[in-house]
């Protein structure tokens, strides 16, 4: 890249960024530093399109004014509902440790010991001494002892292993956190940090199976040549880019997803969201990939053989800043496998582990990983576990 470019925004990308400053407990300068743009700009955003009627929270006010405030007795009836929910407190606690533990129950005491030991500023330690049938002096005699240097070790590289694994929501398995651990200068082996992780329950999410078909190839118009046939690398930035689309179950309906990504750094460069799969959302998503990015002439602009991308608006636009459609052959999502791969991890990492109500929450969580996760700070191990915005550094 000769320098650094102005950046533009969309307008659907302002809303979703305002969306996001309204709903998270995040700082404003945590997400501008999560985002890459800088604090005034959010804060003009915010300005202009908070809904109206929103209010910035207020701290409540206090209710003694500095007085003296007399506690009445309490009732035999108010102290059972107390005893009731110390109970309840006490079995949901159990019920949390149960669910923490899982392998742990089945170990060996040293296993137990040491789960003890990692959650004792979580829970108390009688109670977890309870839950997994330990003798709380068994525990207190074993921290006594000393530990081997081997084992020191470990308990250390396990603290790193979470701290990255919970960095990563949960989304990284061993080869990732091993990667981020490595950029970071500590020295593991691989399989070591696959058994650690393995020994605690640590594993990256699952995908499902099943997706319903988003392409409908049964129409008249043109079908584009497959200049791509497979070969998923590019030199440079906006040489390739590949778009797809998917949708997300919500609670209002299906909330459809369009994405243009760049083959060279895998970054999502346009997006659009909607509750419908017609031609402007994957045309919308394009026009941002094009509004972000001002490709040079040359790109080659792969897809299937979607109605939405043979149509002529679509084409249109591809011929407006000369670039070349390309498409897979029919019934073959493998001709277009790193956008397949996109939407596998957006499923897996985060679709599958949450229930949206509205379709304002699923743009909300997809809007920010996107932007904030996958483009900023996950590891993608097709270009050398490094993140899609590192990838586009070194073509500059």
């Amino acid at each position: 890249m000769a320098g650094k470019t102005r950046r533009n925004f969309t307008d659907e990308f302002k809303a979703e960024t305002v969306a996001l400053l309204e709903s998270s407990d995040r700082p404003l300068s945590q997400l501008s530093q999560e985002l890459g743009i800088e604090q005034s700009i959010l804060r003009a955003w915010r300005r202009k399109l908070r809904p109206s009627g929103a209010q910035s929270p207020r701290p409540d006010t206090a209710t003694s004014h500095g007085h003296a405030v007399t506690v009445p007795a309490i009732t035999a009836d108010q102290a059972e509902i107390r005893r009731l929910r110390r109970e309840l407190e006490r079995v949901q606690m159990e019920r949390d440790i149960l669910k923490k533990a899982n392998r742990h129950l089945l170990g060996t005491c040293e296993m137990r010991f040491r789960f003890i030991d990692e959650h004792r500023q979580t829970f108390p330690v009688r109670v977890l001494c309870e839950v997994l049938e330990v003798s709380p002096a068994g525990y207190y005699a074993w921290r006594r002892r000393s530990e081997s240097g081997r084992t020191t070790a470990n308990r250390e590289l396990l603290g790193e292993i979470r701290r990255v694994h919970e960095a990563s929501r949960g989304r990284y398995g061993s080869p990732r956190v091993h990667a981020a651990l490595r950029a970071e200068g500590v020295r593991a082996g691989r399989h070591r940090v696959a058994r650690l992780m393995h020994q605690h329950g640590m594993a990256a999410r699952r995908s499902r199976r099943g997706q319903p078909r988003t392409t409908n190839s049964r129409h008249a118009l043109p079908i584009a040549p497959n200049l791509l046939e497979r070969r998923f690398t590019a030199p440079a930035p906006n040489r390739v880019w590949l778009a797809d689309l998917t949708y997300i179950r919500t609670g209002e309906g299906w909330l459809y997803l369009a994405v243009v990504l760049d083959l060279f750094s895998r970054r999502v460069v346009g997006w659009a969201m909607a509750n419908h799969m017609r031609g402007e959302l994957t045309l919308a998503a394009l026009h941002m990939a094009i509004a972000r990015q001002r490709p040079a002439p040359g790109l080659i602009a792969h897809s299937d053989r979607g109605s939405q991308y043979a149509a002529s608006d679509y084409r249109a636009a591809l011929a407006g800043i000369g670039a070349r459609a390309s498409m897979s052959r029919k019934g073959d999502p493998l001709d277009n496998a790193p956008m397949e791969s996109f939407f596998k991890t957006l499923k897996a990492e985060l679709v599958y582990n949450a229930e949206y109500a509205t379709h304002s929450e699923a743009r909300r969580d997809v809007f920010a990983f996107m932007e904030v996760w996958y483009n900023r700070q996950r590891l993608h191990s097709a270009i050398g576990y490094i993140t899609p915005e590192q990838m586009e550094l070194t073509a500059a």
